[in-house]
């Protein structure tokens, strides 16, 4: 659904991250999580902790990139007329396709399928560059507030579900 949900909102032709400058606070934050995900993932398969690589991928899947991310760029993507709308895109597509290559090694033929029907550069996930980690791509002072926000929301949402308020 998060794949199919990104491919109905993409115009782009292909992926290129913006300048950090054009990046939106969320983008900033996405972008040090996928950081910090690849790091993860990268020293738990050279330790041969396969369950702990996935474990890293279920969770930055469900609980950040589908749970926050695709929700916060939903204003933006539902804007085509501003000039942050490809930002998004890029942004979102950047992601996508990095999940996917993480995710290559466990589940190939469904990550091959999803691959193919975004923007990409190569013929084949398979002969497609593993992310690295990218010091250039984190950026902990916006990574910090966007995370106190989603702290309070979440408090929020906790309040109102013990006062049963709809």
């Amino acid at each position: 659904n998060a794949s199919r949900f990104v491919r109905m909102n993409l115009s782009i032709d292909e992926i290129k991250l913006p300048d950090a400058a054009d990046l939106a606070p969320e983008d900033k934050w996405i972008l040090s999580k996928l950081q910090e995900t690849v790091a993860s993932v990268i020293n738990s398969l050279d330790n041969y902790e396969i369950g702990v690589a996935l474990n890293t991928l279920y969770d930055f899947t469900w609980d950040i990139f589908c749970d926050w991310y695709i929700e916060l760029s939903k204003i933006t993507l539902n804007d085509k007329e501003s000039a942050q709308n490809a930002v998004t895109q890029n942004v979102i597509a950047y992601v996508l396709a990095d999940i996917l290559k993480l995710l290559h090694p466990f589940m190939p033929f469904i990550t091959e399928e999803i691959y193919q029907s975004l923007p990409h550069d190569t013929e084949s996930i398979m002969i497609a560059d593993y992310p690295k980690y990218d010091e250039s791509l984190t950026f902990p002072a916006e990574c910090e507030n966007v995370e106190r926000a989603i702290a309070a929301i979440r408090v929020i949402r906790n309040r109102r579900n013990e006062m049963n308020v709809p």
